[in-house]
């Protein structure tokens, strides 16, 4: 008896599990069988070298059909995709996607068909790579522009240290003077001057420096 199985990769908060099984049946598919894995990344790692990915290899026999929200939940790598779709395939299998309804056989024997479905594979492959790498770029530029802002919240890198600081505090108070001090630390006149107005302020900036 054939079956289908739906195969899902849960990767972020937003890509829940009962949401995806939900977009496949409201697609009008009979879900015999759920087969998930979490927080995976799909564009390092293959299918076979997740937990229950793997077990697709086992499960999926001649004429059970294999569906997935789109391919990249297959993997976001062209060569793991087209690989992926081509083995079960040669298995008998059928494999299916919610988005876009397509449908992956390996049945048809007309070499126009096949070379239709293997580029459609071979486009759709491409295209989940595209993506991921696009959504890769586009993290590492988030994170690069948190880590600017912060650096912009935390202000200018102080010249001076804790023991500096501590030093300028002393001397200022047993009354000794800004450029006496700035030659004793070797802080410029101004940053003296800086800590003395506001020394609360200064040691702020350290913390929040982490200095």
């Amino acid at each position: 008896m054939t079956k289908t199985i739906f195969y899902a990769r849960v990767s972020t908060a937003d890509q829940t599990l009962d949401h995806q099984k939900a977009q496949a049946e409201a697609a009008g598919f009979e879900i015999d069988e759920v087969i998930a894995d979490h927080g995976v990344s799909g564009v390092s790692t293959t299918l076979q070298e997740r937990p229950e990915g793997r077990r697709l290899y086992d499960k999926l026999r001649h004429g059970d059909t294999l569906v997935v929200r789109w391919v990249d939940r297959l993997g976001r790598n062209y060569q793991d995709v087209t690989d992926t779709i081509r083995h079960f395939m040669r298995q008998g299998g059928v494999v299916k996607t919610v988005i876009n309804g397509l449908t992956f056989d390996g049945a048809t024997q007309d070499p126009m068909q096949e070379a239709v479905r293997d580029a459609l594979i071979a486009f759709m492959a491409a295209t989940a790579q595209a993506q991921a790498e696009a959504t890769k770029e586009a993290q590492k530029a988030g994170i690069e522009a948190a880590r600017q802002d912060k650096v912009k919240y935390r202000g200018k890198k102080p010249s001076y240290d804790r023991k500096a600081l501590g030093m300028v505090v002393d001397m200022l108070g047993n009354g000794a003077g800004a450029s006496e001090i700035s030659k004793a630390t070797g802080l410029t006149r101004q940053t003296v001057l800086r800590i003395r107005k506001d020394p609360a302020a200064a040691a702020g900036v350290l913390g929040r420096w982490g200095m």
